[in-house]
């Protein structure tokens, strides 16, 4: 395939989602550059590999310097002490877009997270200009950098897609799952539709599969070019509860959205 994405970079490119999308886009680029705290390898001529901490801005502009678009997936992944989130999620997300508004980057691409509305009720299909509820400080974290990326995009004219991650898994394996899975396939789909749609200012879309049972409205997602071909019903003979009644009031966030999931990290009484 003839290179076609320019340079691109990858922030948490050894984690789970940033080990697919180097494996998925390597051919489809001019250079890929690999940013992550941990140590990686080169793998092939088009990778350049980057060991750094997001909180130190310069080494971030230095990281940027040539790219065409940054795709940027680092941070903690789950609920953690409001601090540590705010350090990893919140302050490493304002050095990657100030550092991507110096280097006068094209195009960044945000992991957000499906958790900035895990109080809607299961009953209700949300839509990404809805009201924010997240279910956890992990939640809040995911707020604060969808409210950064569109600062950016308001006041310096940065191009910026946030993509609200669904429930990243080769395959569905909780009954939750069967409404908030995203395959591997559609998650690279979501992210390459959000590096290449053109004319776009700020976008926020809910990057999930093909569900039958789903929380989530895709319409703006399928506005940048993708429509998603999995569906984790495809998987439900194999998913313990997949037959259980579903109480429509209860929260999109499931156990997430419960007090014990966050109280541990409020306060040490409860750890």
């Amino acid at each position: 395939m003839t290179p076609s994405l320019g340079t691109v970079v990858v922030t948490g490119a050894a984690g789970r989602i940033g080990t697919i999308v180097r494996q998925r886009l390597r051919d489809e680029v001019r250079h890929l550059v690999l940013v992550d705290r941990e140590p990686l390898e080169v793998q092939s001529p088009a990778e350049r590999v980057i060991r750094l901490d997001l909180t130190d801005l310069d080494a971030v502009v230095a990281a940027f310097d040539g790219a065409d678009v940054v795709v940027h997936l680092a941070g903690v992944p789950d609920e953690a002490p409001l601090a540590e989130l705010l350090d990893a999620n919140v302050l490493g997300t304002f050095h990657v877009l100030e550092a991507a508004r110096r280097q006068q980057v094209d195009r960044v691409v945000l992991a957000s997270s499906n958790r900035v509305t895990g109080f809607h009720p299961v009953g209700r299909i949300v839509h990404p200009d809805d009201p924010v509820r997240p279910d956890g400080l992990y939640g809040v974290s995911k707020v604060a950098i969808e409210a950064l990326a569109r600062l950016y995009a308001d006041k310096f004219a940065l191009s910026v897609v946030c993509l609200r991650i669904g429930s990243f898994e080769d395959r569905p394996h909780e009954a939750r799952y069967l409404a908030t899975w995203l395959s591997p396939r559609d998650c690279v789909g979501f992210i390459r539709a959000a590096i290449t749609a053109p004319s776009v200012s700020f976008v926020t879309a809910y990057a999930v599969s093909a569900n039958t049972r789903r929380f989530w409205d895709l319409d703006a997602a399928i506005q940048l070019g993708y429509t998603p071909v999995d569906n984790a019903e495809d998987h439900a003979a194999h998913v313990a509860g997949a037959e259980d009644d579903i109480d429509s009031d209860a929260p999109q966030g499931g156990a997430y959205a419960s007090a014990d999931y966050s109280l541990p990290h409020i306060h040490p009484r409860f750890q």
